[in-house]
């Protein structure tokens, strides 16, 4: 099966390498299949009663100067393997961002880590891995 239009999804975790690594073979392995890098991040919310507490803004930076190292080493890793180092970093829910990104980008693969970064929240709420299986609409490798 092949596919032309890949997109990995990207979080620096230790599934998320080895699914980028994994993404990089079949683009490899397809004659002008393209791979495109999603790293998804958010900025995080503490919730008090009915509402939102304000964070400070010197954690958002941080969340956001993170984000870009996270997107600086998957595009190191793309070179290295001599492709095209396109990622694109976006903010919001991993899950929902992932597969409205696929679907714009018109891909037909989306390759991602069986387990993100995510913490008690992954485990309460479902993974992103699963989230994006269970929506998708296009074929989605999940690796471990």
């Amino acid at each position: 099966m092949l596919f032309n239009k890949i997109i990995a999804a990207y979080d620096g975790s230790k599934a998320a390498n080895k699914a980028l690594d994994k993404a990089i073979e079949l683009c490899k392995a397809t004659p002008g299949a393209k791979l495109e890098v999603l790293h998804v991040y958010d900025f995080p919310r503490f919730y008090v009663a009915e509402g939102f507490a304000p964070v400070p803004t010197s954690m958002n930076k941080d969340f956001y100067e993170l984000a870009e190292r996270t997107a600086e080493e998957a595009k190191s890793r793309l070179a290295a393997a001599g492709l095209e180092p396109n990622v694109t970093m976006d903010q919001g829910s991993p899950a929902e961002t992932i597969l409205e990104f696929a679907q714009k980008n018109g891909a037909d693969l989306i390759v991602i880590g069986s387990r993100g970064l995510g913490g008690i929240r992954e485990f309460v709420l479902g993974s992103v891995s699963h989230n994006v299986v269970q929506h998708a609409h296009i074929p989605v490798l999940v690796v471990k």
